[in-house]
C-alpha cells in the first residue's frame, strides 16, 4: 500500500499536467465584496474579485476600485489586455488616448490592448468604478 507521503510526491508531479488540462481556471461563482481580494492602497480600496484563466480566455481579470477624492491609482499606462471600465458612484475624468473625458456613475470606458489610458477622481467624494481586462 502506498504511502501517505508517496502520494503527495505523485500529486505534485502531476499537478502541471492538470493545469494544463484545464484546472485552475475561475470558477463558476457570484462573489460579493466581503469575498473578495481587499487591498489596501494609498489612493482607494482595491477589491479583486476573479483573476485567471478562463474557458475561453489566457487571462481575466475583474475588480473594482473604491478611489479617494483627488487621487488616481497611478498615471495614464498601458498593457496588452483590453479593458472596460464602468463608473458606479462620483465623478471624475478617463483619459483614454490622448482624450480626457468628464465621467460620473453609468459612465463607461472600453480601451483596446496596448493604448494609454488613465482614471482620476476630480469630485470631492470617493469615486467606484469596476474594471475587467482580459487576453484572448
Amino acid at each position: 500500500m502506498p504511502k501517505r507521503r508517496d502520494l503527495f510526491k505523485a500529486a505534485a508531479f502531476l499537478a502541471p499536467f492538470a493545469a494544463a488540462q484545464g484546472a485552475g481556471k475561475l470558477p463558476d461563482a457570484a462573489l460579493n465584496p466581503a469575498q473578495a481580494k481587499l487591498v489596501k492602497e494609498p489612493f482607494g480600496d482595491h477589491r479583486i474579485y476573479f483573476e485567471g484563466p478562463t474557458d475561453q480566455l489566457k487571462s481575466m481579470t475583474s475588480g473594482s476600485l473604491q478611489l479617494k477624492a483627488g487621487m488616481q491609482p497611478h498615471p495614464p499606462h498601458e498593457h496588452p489586455e483590453e479593458e472596460f471600465v464602468l463608473v458606479t458612484e462620483g465623478t471624475g475624468e478617463i483619459t483614454v488616448g490622448g482624450k480626457v473625458t468628464k465621467v460620473a456613475a453609468g459612465s463607461m470606458m472600453y480601451c483596446a490592448g496596448n493604448k494609454v489610458h488613465g482614471i482620476v477622481n476630480t469630485g470631492k467624494v470617493p469615486m467606484t468604478f469596476f474594471y475587467y481586462k482580459w487576453k484572448a
